[in-house]
């Protein structure tokens, strides 16, 4: 089992809030984390997919009250939404009679309607918590285990496989799920299939400015239909819109958010591309390492302000974070390779935003300056500055 560092921030969370929501995708590990936080404290768990776990909530506020000193642990429950009301008035006699007692653990896949739903009962009771795949702080150092991360993405399963062969096939089935189970559960019908193709057509271009318009016409459906179905892989922590950055420096622009596909190994899943040799010789290679370093430091960063920048005169950073909310601003370009080349792009956008910090990663491990205040440094050492910003 790999020790997850989201750990920390959940007991931390549960020590502020009476509930805590861990939202992330289906088999990320939520409910192995919970089970072992359950492990260290009175506890009890319910599956509310399992109709005999949803048996012992025919009276909730009765089970609740005879388990008000355990931690009570509540999988899936997108699929009761009813019970943040009555999880509202426990909490809140709880409060009342002076104890801390009653704490919730809500786990969950992440929808607009769970978190509305949550967001207008639990207001001021409860703290979300994003659980994202296992990144490259969390499996040790060297290359070798990163390269394998990049490959099979951070499903624990899929990255803990026996071979790449088992992984592909255990993330093709995690596809498949999602296609024909998971996703009708959250929004209107969508065809199974028009909603594959869409997604491959993210992965062949990850990491590039929308277009849905070319979207729209190659799926053969409207430009507010494709903007919906994104909208529902966005809120599944499936995809990530990285929006642009605005600053106000007389300059023109770029305004249109790009897409990455958040999982690299979802993105290869999608392409079938089961080694590293096959990715290698396919043309997503550098787009597909970019979106892994890209969500390898948004999650060190535990989501603060992130941004690409790019102007129509061709100034271009790659990734735009604030750590610590700092107010500082850290600029990151992202290259492919073993010996980084600075960019005229990147001199551009440095004299434009004017960061506190500049970096390039690149796939070494040796940190060194490759210019006076710009840093070649590898992913994972960045991954950890920026967690002790953060």
């Amino acid at each position: 089992m790999i020790d997850r560092k989201i750990e920390e921030q959940l007991c931390a969370a549960l020590r502020r809030q009476a509930a805590v929501a861990l939202i992330g995708p289906r088999q990320v590990g939520k409910t192995t984390l919970a089970l072992k936080l359950g492990e260290t404290l009175p506890s009890v768990y319910l599956d509310l997919e399992s109709p005999q776990d949803i048996a012992k909530l025919s009276d909730p506020e009765l089970f609740f009250e005879r388990h008000r000193d355990k931690l009570v642990i509540l999988d899936e429950i997108h699929r009761s939404p009813e019970l943040f009301r009555v999880l509202r008035g426990v909490i809140d006699r709880s409060r009342r009679a002076g104890r801390r007692t009653g704490l919730f653990l809500i786990l969950g896949s992440a929808s607009i309607d769970m978190l509305r739903q949550s967001g207008e009962s639990l207001a001021g009771r409860i703290a979300y918590i994003d659980m994202a795949p296992i990144a490259a702080t969390e499996i040790g150092a060297g290359r070798t285990a990163q390269e394998r991360l990049w490959l099979r993405g951070g499903f624990p399963d899929s990255f803990l496989a026996d071979s790449d062969r088992a992984s592909l096939a255990l993330r093709q089935d995690f596809i498949r799920t999602y296609l024909e189970r998971d996703v009708p559960q959250f929004g209107p019908r969508i065809p199974a299939e028009t909603l594959r193709r869409l997604w491959t057509m993210l992965a062949h271009n990850q990491g590039q400015l929308l277009n849905a318009s070319r979207l729209a016409t190659s799926l053969e459906v409207s430009v507010p239909t494709v903007n919906r179905y994104i909208d529902l892989l966005v809120d599944l922590l499936l995809v990530r819109r990285l929006e642009p950055q605005h600053v106000n420096i007389g300059k023109r622009l770029v305004k249109t958010p790009k897409l990455y596909i958040r999982d690299s190994g979802l993105v290869h899943a999608l392409l079938r591309l089961e080694t590293q040799n096959d990715l290698a010789g396919h043309p997503v290679n550098g787009a597909s390492w970019e979106g892994f370093v890209i969500e390898t430091l948004i999650t060190a960063s535990q989501d603060t302000p992130a941004s690409f920048y790019r102007t129509r005169a061709g100034a271009e950073v790659d990734l735009v974070l604030e750590p610590g909310h700092t107010g500082e601003r850290w600029v990151v370009e992202i290259k492919r390779g073993l010996n980084p080349k600075l960019t005229k792009g990147l001199r551009n956008s440095l004299a434009d935003l004017r960061p506190a910090r500049a970096f390039v990663v690149y796939s070494g491990q040796e940190t060194y300056p490759l210019a006076e205040n710009i840093e070649a440094i590898g992913l994972s050492a960045l991954a950890e500055l920026i967690q002790n910003q953060a």
